[in-house]
């Protein structure tokens, strides 16, 4: 499961944040077409929007139902500045449905629990 993959969502976890469900996108593309990256990623961004909004996530996660909900892109190759100017726009709309959003470059360690 990747970026590349938009009607997909990647992973659902339970984060370190208390009272947290994240949601995971796996972005392994470099960014030497950044416009290109950014079209992918924001077709992937609005597919877990309508995960989320349509209440797919918490039929599919009822242990989901009410926690705050977190989109969180995690990176292979750092964003270069179109990325960086890019990932600010989707914070402002993912934050105005009412939901969390970060990123990060590379893997942290596991995360705490699986949801299933």
């Amino acid at each position: 499961m990747s970026v590349e993959e938009p009607q997909t969502v990647d992973f659902v976890t339970l984060a370190a944040v208390p009272e947290t469900v994240l949601l995971v996108v796996s972005d392994h593309l470099d960014w030497a077409n950044s416009l290109e990256h950014q079209l992918v990623l924001q077709k992937k961004l609005n597919a877990y929007l309508a995960f989320i909004e349509s209440q797919k996530l918490f039929r599919r996660f009822p242990k989901a139902r009410g926690k705050r909900v977190e989109i969180r892109v995690v990176f292979q190759f750092p964003p270069d500045p179109g990325g960086e100017q890019f990932l600010s726009r989707a914070n402002d709309t993912i934050r105005s449905a009412g939901f969390h959003f970060s990123y990060e470059v590379g893997l942290r360690p596991p995360i705490l629990e699986q949801i299933n």
